[in-house]
Protein backbone atom coordinates (compact mmCIF):
# COMPACT_ATOMS: atom_id res chain seq x y z
CA UNK A 1 0.00 0.00 0.00
CA UNK A 2 2.45 2.19 0.87
CA UNK A 3 4.64 1.58 -2.12
CA UNK A 4 2.22 2.23 -4.43
CA UNK A 5 1.30 5.78 -3.13
CA UNK A 6 4.93 6.15 -2.87
CA UNK A 7 5.31 5.08 -6.92
CA UNK A 8 2.01 7.71 -7.39
CA UNK A 9 4.05 10.54 -5.71
CA UNK A 10 7.02 9.87 -7.57
CA UNK A 11 4.93 9.81 -10.73
CA UNK A 12 3.35 13.09 -10.04
CA UNK A 13 7.39 14.15 -9.24
CA UNK A 14 8.44 13.33 -12.51
CA UNK A 15 5.03 15.01 -14.06
CA UNK A 16 5.39 18.51 -12.75
CA UNK A 17 8.83 19.64 -13.93
CA UNK A 18 7.51 18.16 -17.32
CA UNK A 19 4.85 20.19 -17.78
CA UNK A 20 6.70 23.24 -16.06
CA UNK A 21 9.16 23.32 -18.94
CA UNK A 22 6.44 22.58 -21.43
CA UNK A 23 4.64 25.45 -20.56
CA UNK A 24 7.52 27.66 -20.33
CA UNK A 25 8.41 26.41 -23.93
CA UNK A 26 5.10 26.65 -25.82
CA UNK A 27 3.30 28.52 -23.41
CA UNK A 28 4.57 32.48 -25.12
CA UNK A 29 3.45 30.66 -28.44
CA UNK A 30 0.19 29.71 -27.71
CA UNK A 31 -0.48 33.66 -26.01
CA UNK A 32 0.49 34.64 -29.61
CA UNK A 33 -1.60 32.51 -31.54
CA UNK A 34 -4.68 33.19 -29.16
CA UNK A 35 -3.93 37.08 -29.53
CA UNK A 36 -4.27 36.74 -33.38
CA UNK A 37 -6.97 34.92 -33.40
CA UNK A 38 -8.65 37.15 -31.34
CA UNK A 39 -7.62 40.19 -33.35
CA UNK A 40 -9.50 38.81 -35.88
CA UNK A 41 -12.53 37.32 -33.85
CA UNK A 42 -13.25 40.83 -32.38
CA UNK A 43 -13.00 42.82 -35.99
CA UNK A 44 -9.65 44.15 -35.45
CA UNK A 45 -9.50 44.23 -39.16
CA UNK A 46 -11.69 46.62 -38.93
CA UNK A 47 -10.12 49.15 -36.38
CA UNK A 48 -6.50 49.44 -38.45
CA UNK A 49 -8.11 51.30 -41.56
CA UNK A 50 -7.56 54.44 -43.26
CA UNK A 51 -11.39 55.19 -42.13
CA UNK A 52 -10.75 54.89 -38.41
CA UNK A 53 -7.64 56.70 -38.66
CA UNK A 54 -9.74 59.69 -40.86
CA UNK A 55 -12.31 59.50 -38.29
CA UNK A 56 -10.27 59.95 -35.59
CA UNK A 57 -7.46 62.30 -36.58
CA UNK A 58 -8.29 64.81 -34.16
CA UNK A 59 -8.72 63.22 -31.11
CA UNK A 60 -4.95 61.21 -32.56
CA UNK A 61 -3.19 65.05 -32.43
CA UNK A 62 -4.78 65.81 -29.59
CA UNK A 63 -3.57 62.66 -28.09
CA UNK A 64 -0.14 63.09 -29.27
CA UNK A 65 0.14 66.56 -28.32
CA UNK A 66 -0.78 66.25 -24.90
CA UNK A 67 1.22 63.29 -24.28
CA UNK A 68 4.47 63.99 -25.59
CA UNK A 69 7.14 60.81 -24.82
CA UNK A 70 4.53 58.97 -23.62
CA UNK A 71 2.80 59.03 -27.46
CA UNK A 72 5.82 57.93 -28.51
CA UNK A 73 6.23 54.85 -26.20
CA UNK A 74 2.67 53.93 -26.39
CA UNK A 75 3.10 53.95 -30.43
CA UNK A 76 6.37 51.71 -30.49
CA UNK A 77 4.75 49.60 -27.74
CA UNK A 78 1.85 49.51 -30.42
CA UNK A 79 3.89 48.60 -33.49
CA UNK A 80 5.77 46.05 -30.73
CA UNK A 81 2.73 44.06 -30.43
CA UNK A 82 1.68 44.03 -33.85
CA UNK A 83 4.60 42.61 -35.21
CA UNK A 84 5.04 40.06 -32.00
CA UNK A 85 1.41 39.37 -32.59
CA UNK A 86 1.82 38.94 -36.52
CA UNK A 87 -1.22 41.13 -36.52
CA UNK A 88 -2.15 42.35 -40.40
CA UNK A 89 -2.11 45.96 -39.59
CA UNK A 90 2.09 46.91 -39.95
CA UNK A 91 1.56 49.37 -42.82
CA UNK A 92 -1.71 51.21 -41.57
CA UNK A 93 0.49 51.10 -38.55
CA UNK A 94 3.65 53.07 -40.56
CA UNK A 95 1.55 55.27 -41.76
CA UNK A 96 -0.20 56.85 -38.80
CA UNK A 97 3.51 56.96 -37.19
CA UNK A 98 4.58 59.17 -40.64
CA UNK A 99 1.07 61.24 -39.84
CA UNK A 100 1.66 61.63 -35.85
CA UNK A 101 4.91 63.03 -35.78
CA UNK A 102 6.73 62.82 -39.20
CA UNK A 103 8.36 60.66 -41.96
CA UNK A 104 12.00 60.74 -40.08
CA UNK A 105 10.60 60.31 -36.56
CA UNK A 106 7.39 58.51 -37.52
CA UNK A 107 9.61 56.27 -39.48
CA UNK A 108 12.29 55.72 -36.42
CA UNK A 109 9.74 54.82 -34.23
CA UNK A 110 8.40 52.46 -36.13
CA UNK A 111 12.11 50.60 -37.07
CA UNK A 112 12.28 50.46 -33.15
CA UNK A 113 9.11 49.15 -32.67
CA UNK A 114 9.34 46.65 -35.35
CA UNK A 115 12.40 45.44 -34.30
CA UNK A 116 11.55 44.67 -30.68
CA UNK A 117 8.23 43.02 -31.80
CA UNK A 118 10.39 40.86 -34.55
CA UNK A 119 13.29 40.04 -31.89
CA UNK A 120 10.23 38.93 -29.25
CA UNK A 121 8.68 36.42 -31.76
CA UNK A 122 11.74 35.31 -32.88
CA UNK A 123 12.86 34.50 -29.56
CA UNK A 124 9.66 32.65 -28.61
CA UNK A 125 9.87 30.69 -32.04
CA UNK A 126 13.25 29.82 -31.70
CA UNK A 127 12.71 28.58 -28.20
CA UNK A 128 9.25 26.87 -28.58
CA UNK A 129 10.06 25.22 -32.72
CA UNK A 130 13.53 26.16 -33.73
CA UNK A 131 15.37 23.06 -31.83
CA UNK A 132 12.14 20.74 -32.43
CA UNK A 133 11.89 20.91 -36.09
CA UNK A 134 15.28 21.40 -36.30
CA UNK A 135 15.48 17.36 -35.14
CA UNK A 136 12.84 16.27 -37.25
CA UNK A 137 13.45 17.69 -40.66
CA UNK A 138 16.74 15.99 -40.71
CA UNK A 139 20.37 15.84 -43.19
CA UNK A 140 18.13 18.64 -45.46
CA UNK A 141 17.36 21.20 -43.19
CA UNK A 142 21.01 21.36 -42.13
CA UNK A 143 22.48 21.31 -45.29
CA UNK A 144 20.19 24.26 -45.97
CA UNK A 145 21.02 25.88 -42.81
CA UNK A 146 24.70 25.63 -43.44
CA UNK A 147 24.38 27.10 -47.27
CA UNK A 148 22.32 30.02 -45.74
CA UNK A 149 24.84 30.33 -42.55
CA UNK A 150 27.64 30.96 -45.28
CA UNK A 151 26.06 34.11 -46.20
CA UNK A 152 24.16 34.88 -43.35
CA UNK A 153 24.32 38.69 -43.26
CA UNK A 154 23.26 39.07 -46.94
CA UNK A 155 20.54 36.99 -47.05
CA UNK A 156 19.18 38.47 -43.85
CA UNK A 157 19.22 42.00 -45.36
CA UNK A 158 17.67 40.86 -48.60
CA UNK A 159 15.21 39.45 -46.61
CA UNK A 160 14.02 42.56 -45.01
CA UNK A 161 14.78 44.69 -48.13
CA UNK A 162 12.79 42.69 -50.19
CA UNK A 163 8.86 43.23 -49.97
CA UNK A 164 7.72 40.46 -51.74
CA UNK A 165 8.55 38.51 -48.55
CA UNK A 166 5.88 38.79 -45.81
CA UNK A 167 7.45 40.17 -43.13
CA UNK A 168 5.77 37.78 -40.38
CA UNK A 169 7.92 34.88 -42.35
CA UNK A 170 11.21 36.69 -42.56
CA UNK A 171 10.58 37.31 -38.52
CA UNK A 172 9.78 33.27 -37.96
CA UNK A 173 12.23 31.73 -40.75
CA UNK A 174 16.16 32.72 -38.96
CA UNK A 175 14.51 30.97 -35.85
CA UNK A 176 14.80 27.76 -37.29
CA UNK A 177 18.10 28.28 -39.39
CA UNK A 178 19.96 28.99 -36.16
CA UNK A 179 20.56 32.41 -36.66
CA UNK A 180 22.26 33.96 -33.69
CA UNK A 181 19.92 37.07 -31.94
CA UNK A 182 22.38 39.58 -32.63
CA UNK A 183 22.11 38.67 -36.30
CA UNK A 184 18.76 38.74 -36.50
CA UNK A 185 18.87 42.27 -34.68
CA UNK A 186 21.18 44.06 -36.37
CA UNK A 187 19.78 43.07 -39.86
CA UNK A 188 16.23 43.46 -38.64
CA UNK A 189 16.62 47.11 -37.41
CA UNK A 190 18.70 48.68 -40.89
CA UNK A 191 16.98 46.08 -43.02
CA UNK A 192 13.71 47.25 -42.36
CA UNK A 193 14.82 51.37 -42.54
CA UNK A 194 14.09 51.97 -46.41
CA UNK A 195 10.48 50.54 -46.61
CA UNK A 196 9.83 52.46 -43.01
CA UNK A 197 10.50 55.86 -43.75
CA UNK A 198 8.93 55.54 -47.34
CA UNK A 199 5.82 54.79 -45.96
CA UNK A 200 5.98 57.12 -42.91
CA UNK A 201 6.72 59.52 -45.82
CA UNK A 202 3.39 58.90 -47.29
CA UNK A 203 1.71 59.25 -43.71
CA UNK A 204 3.21 62.17 -43.15
CA UNK A 205 0.98 63.86 -46.25
CA UNK A 206 -2.15 61.89 -45.13
CA UNK A 207 -3.82 64.86 -43.40
CA UNK A 208 -3.81 66.61 -47.58
CA UNK A 209 -4.96 63.51 -48.46
CA UNK A 210 -8.15 63.54 -46.10
CA UNK A 211 -8.76 66.78 -46.62
CA UNK A 212 -9.37 65.56 -50.44
CA UNK A 213 -11.99 63.14 -49.43
CA UNK A 214 -8.84 60.82 -51.33
CA UNK A 215 -7.34 57.03 -49.84
CA UNK A 216 -3.83 56.77 -50.56
CA UNK A 217 -3.00 53.86 -52.62
CA UNK A 218 -0.37 51.57 -51.20
CA UNK A 219 -0.35 49.71 -54.52
CA UNK A 220 0.90 52.51 -56.19
CA UNK A 221 4.00 53.07 -53.12
CA UNK A 222 5.32 49.98 -53.62
CA UNK A 223 5.48 50.05 -57.57
CA UNK A 224 6.76 53.15 -57.86
CA UNK A 225 10.17 53.65 -58.90
CA UNK A 226 10.90 56.14 -56.15
CA UNK A 227 10.57 53.19 -53.74
CA UNK A 228 11.48 50.39 -55.67
CA UNK A 229 14.87 51.38 -57.47
CA UNK A 230 16.66 52.26 -54.13
CA UNK A 231 15.78 49.21 -52.63
CA UNK A 232 16.70 47.33 -55.68
CA UNK A 233 20.08 48.98 -55.20
CA UNK A 234 20.47 47.57 -51.97
CA UNK A 235 19.49 43.67 -52.38
CA UNK A 236 22.60 44.24 -55.18
CA UNK A 237 24.37 45.96 -53.03
CA UNK A 238 23.82 43.26 -50.50
CA UNK A 239 24.38 40.63 -53.12
CA UNK A 240 27.91 41.63 -54.13
CA UNK A 241 29.51 39.82 -50.89
CA UNK A 242 27.91 36.44 -52.36
CA UNK A 243 28.70 36.98 -56.05
CA UNK A 244 32.09 37.94 -54.81
CA UNK A 245 32.55 34.04 -52.98
CA UNK A 246 31.22 32.87 -55.47
CA UNK A 247 33.33 33.98 -58.50
CA UNK A 248 36.62 34.04 -56.05
CA UNK A 249 35.91 30.31 -55.53
CA UNK A 250 35.30 29.45 -59.13
CA UNK A 251 39.09 31.68 -59.90
CA UNK A 252 40.65 29.83 -57.10
CA UNK A 253 39.83 26.63 -58.80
Amino acid sequence: MNWGKQNNMTHETNESPQTASALRRFGPLLILAAGLGAFFALGGTSLFSFDTLRDNREALINWRDNNGFLAVLAYMAGYAIVVAFSLPAGAIMTLSGGFLFGWFWGGLYTVIGATIGATGLFLVAKTALGEVLRAKAGPFLKKFEKGFQEDMWSYLFILRLVPAFPFWLVNLAPAFLGVPLMAYLITTFFGIMPGSFVFASVGAGLGAVFDRGETPDLGGIVTAPSFYLPILGLVVLSLVPVIYKRLSGKTSQ
